[in-house]
């Protein structure tokens, strides 16, 4: 007698206030489910280290697979908060959300990329310029990230440092991590040609044009790659809501393409930028602002209460904004979009 194994249980998911549903099977997680119908959650790792999926959970059982304590805390869960990219449901579940979109999700999908151009542009980070296949349309927001996909089955993400209309092809800027599976052949032995394997789009991470609140993008090292795809989307499609830049490292190199802001707020009237670099060296000769990049924020935005925040890079950066300015400065945090930067190596201490 064949013993045919039981379909997995399907549970009802519902997103509130926007009443958006979807179906989660017991053996995948709330976000995979989310994803596979088109229903933009926010999510940044999918691995249980950035938590910027976490939200509420109003009635039903999970699940929790692996997570990183600073991701979810005991505490909070047992406050009833979920992060969607490990959840597991065990039965209906309803979620609190307030970033959830209507917009519908990209197909993500698997292709090929030949690699264009290598150019370093600071000792430790290279922009790749990536072609696309040829009669295969890629569509992305401003803001999302590509996977790279390695032969060994270990995956690599990277925002996309370019808008969609500047395309076909994808720009990657890409820091240097000493020892790194896949940035050590970056560095080392790519060459221009080579080809690629990547998955995408991923992410949550784009700008929320439902709104006309003034804008703070904050971002840390390579955490501006996405900043500048949001900056020439915006200036595409002719949006001047008031936005301001606020992009930090720690020393006047880690802000590797100052050249090209400088150029592109003077074309853009409504948009500012402000450097800040917290360990300048007098060698430096730096004459622009110092400390941390979001304290820089809170100095000059006391108030943050009628703003939207988009912020990127250094998951200490990422977590100390949020706290500070949400709790401080009066941002709402549903109106707090971020993209942490989690390495490898964050994710390792899940």
């Amino acid at each position: 007698m064949n013993v045919v194994d039981a379909a997995p249980k399907l549970f009802q998911v519902s997103v509130q206030p926007s009443g958006r549903e979807f179906e989660a099977k017991e053996d995948e997680t709330l976000l995979q489910a989310g994803i596979r119908q088109g229903i933009a959650l926010p999510y940044g790792c999918k691995d249980g280290a950035c938590g910027t999926c976490k939200c509420k959970k109003l009635s039903g059982t999970v699940v929790h697979g692996t997570h990183q304590e600073k991701a979810l805390s005991q505490a909070e869960e047992a406050q009833g908060y979920v992060l969607t990219c490990c959840a597991h449901p065990q039965s209906d579940v309803v979620l609190e959300s307030r970033q959830v979109t209507e917009i519908g999700a990209y197909p993500i999908k698997k292709f090929p990329t030949r690699v264009n151009t290598l150019t370093p542009v600071s000792d430790d980070v290279m922009v790749l310029q990536l072609q696309m296949p040829a009669n295969d349309t890629f569509a992305y927001h401003a803001g999302q990230y590509i996977e790279i996909l390695l032969r060994d089955g270990a995956r690599r993400s990277y925002s996309m440092a370019n808008a969609p209309h500047t395309g076909p092809g994808v720009e990657l800027h890409i820091r240097h991590m000493p020892g790194g599976k896949f940035t050590d052949h970056v560095f080392g032995a790519m060459k221009a040609k080579e080809i690629l394997r990547a998955e995408g789009p991923y992410g949550s991470f784009f700008l929320r044009e439902d709104s006309d609140k003034p804008i703070i993008l904050l971002g840390s090292g390579t955490g501006f790659a996405p900043l500048k795809a949001l900056m020439e989307h915006m200036a595409h499609t002719k949006i001047e809501r008031p936005t301001t830049l606020y992009w930090g490292g720690r020393r006047p190199s880690d802000l590797y393409m100052d050249s090209w802001v400088q150029e592109f707020v003077k074309t853009t009237p409504h948009m500012r930028y402000v450097p800040v670099v917290s360990d300048a060296q007098p060698s430096d000769q730096w004459a622009g602002r110092t400390g941390f990049v979001h304290l820089a924020v809170l100095k000059d935005y006391p108030d943050l209460s009628k703003h939207q925040v988009y912020a990127c890079g250094a998951p200490i950066m990422v977590d100390s904004a949020r706290a500070d300015f949400c709790a401080s400065a009066k941002l709402p945090d549903h109106e707090f979009f971020a993209d942490s930067f989690t390495s490898e190596a964050d994710k390792a201490h899940a």
